[in-house]
């Protein structure tokens, strides 16, 4: 939403398990529920590359990314504008690289690869690990930003509006 021009995230190749906070509260409950104390994985048992978030988080405010170059050369590039979906006001066009790679957000123990197995939670508790997809997880999150700071930005305008009236005395 024109806040800054490029996005800068680390490695992109690294798998993680993405899961919906919602989903895992429901199988603490399920948990909690079972007759007799016992370990359980909260995990959706799926992988997702860093990448692949990024593309479906792009695509979800109208963008779509092609990725070039690769390590700490990749960047992510527009491919194209979904003019009636896009959350974009305008600045950005198409061929300008909007994601980065950055060794800064590299960490040197980081995991490559998150995986939890939720098959003991699956079969002993019923519990859905895929109740909420990867697909719908990454739309939630981008919808929730996109109306954060089209909230902030109707906040901010009302209280330079309120100034200036306060200035010219229109409000007292």
């Amino acid at each position: 939403q024109g806040l800054q021009d490029c996005l800068y995230l680390g490695n992109l190749d690294y798998l993680r398990d993405w899961g919906y906070a919602k989903d895992y509260v429901e199988c603490m409950w399920l948990i909690l529920q079972n007759d007799k104390p016992e370990d359980f994985v909260i995990a959706t048992g799926v992988q997702h590359s860093v990448r692949e978030f990024t593309e479906l988080a792009f695509r979800h405010a109208g963008i779509e990314l092609e990725f070039k170059g690769e390590g700490i050369d990749e960047v992510g590039i527009i491919k194209s504008i979904d003019g009636k979906q896009s959350t974009v006001n305008g600045k950005l066009s198409p061929g300008e690289a909007v994601v980065r790679v950055s060794p800064d957000f590299y960490r040197p123990t980081d995991v490559v690869n998150l995986w939890g197995d939720p098959t003991k939670a699956k079969a002993k508790l019923g519990w859905n690990p895929a109740k909420t997809s990867f697909e719908e997880l990454v739309k939630l999150m981008v919808e929730h930003d996109i109306a954060k700071v089209a909230a902030e930005g109707a906040a901010a305008k009302v209280r330079t509006n309120l100034a200036e009236y306060l200035e010219k005395g229109i409000v007292k």
